[in-house]
């Protein structure tokens, strides 16, 4: 079903903390009441430029969400001009947002495994949280520098895999989990395509169902642009073809149903 397209209108919402925490990575709380409310683990927001020669908003995922005090947590990467912009916010700011928006995780799962890549970490902190069951958590970087990997700990079994070998697995994901001898009957995992690549082929080799967060350069983040689509087994109800957009069907996919 089609959202109301005056549902997603954007409104402008107060910054109430704002940090870096390693380099080129940086947190953003900011508060809403409605959107707070509304929030899935595995959604996301966008976020306007105040400069009015960036028409185009940025989507960043939600990694936390505190419904009791009105505010989402967005922790990106700093890639560009828009970014750069965000990242020199700071608290009583105001910013323009329009969400939350896209399809997020299904929660379900009896031992999972979650799997977070890269700036694909953040929107798996929320999901850990959320989830009822016991839960292992694999967390792949490219060095030293493992953000939020402390903020897991509370929420399960953390694992770690580092390009360079300075923490945990000196590998991929995949190498830490075979490492690390971990089962679960739900995968969900978030990162760069390469990463949910191998993932994809993983859970079907060992007939795991597994949940994919995509990454996507978006444009109008509501389904209406088709700038960003993926490939699907099945013909998409809007599009009449094998596709999938990313920011209105997803980000989040099950396995089976895309083509990586």
């Amino acid at each position: 079903m089609e959202d109301n397209m005056a549902e997603k209108v954007s409104k402008t919402v107060n910054i109430v903390r704002a940090e870096k925490i390693v380099d080129g990575i940086y947190s953003m709380w900011i508060a809403d009441e409605q959107m707070a409310q509304q929030a899935k683990p595995g959604q996301f927001v966008s976020l306007y430029s105040n400069d009015g020669s960036r028409l185009l908003p940025r989507p960043i995922s939600i990694c936390e969400i505190d419904k009791q005090a009105h505010t989402l947590r967005l922790v990106y990467r700093v890639v560009g001009a828009g970014t750069d912009e965000f990242s020199r916010m700071q608290a009583g700011d105001h910013i323009r947002v329009v969400g939350p928006l896209g399809n997020g995780f299904t929660l379900q799962a009896q031992k999972a495994i979650l799997i977070g890549g890269g700036i694909g970490i953040p929107p798996m902190l929320e999901l850990a949280k959320s989830l009822d069951c016991p839960v292992q958590v694999v967390l792949g970087y490219r060095d030293s520098y493992t953000f939020l990997k402390d903020e897991f700990e509370a929420h399960g079994s953390i694992y770690v895999a580092t390009e360079d070998g300075s923490v945990g697995t000196k590998g991929n994901v995949i190498d830490a989990i075979k490492e690390n001898h971990l089962e679960g009957d739900m995968i969900f995992a978030c990162g760069p395509t390469p990463m949910l690549k191998g993932i994809q082929t993983y859970a079907k080799e060992h007939n795991i169902p597994a949940q994919l967060s995509l990454e996507e350069k978006m444009a109008c983040g509501i389904g209406a642009c088709l700038a960003c689509v993926c490939k699907s087994k099945e013909k998409d109800a809007h599009t009449h073809v094998n596709n999938k957009r990313i920011c209105k069907d997803g980000p989040v996919f099950f396995a089976d149903e895309i083509t990586l």
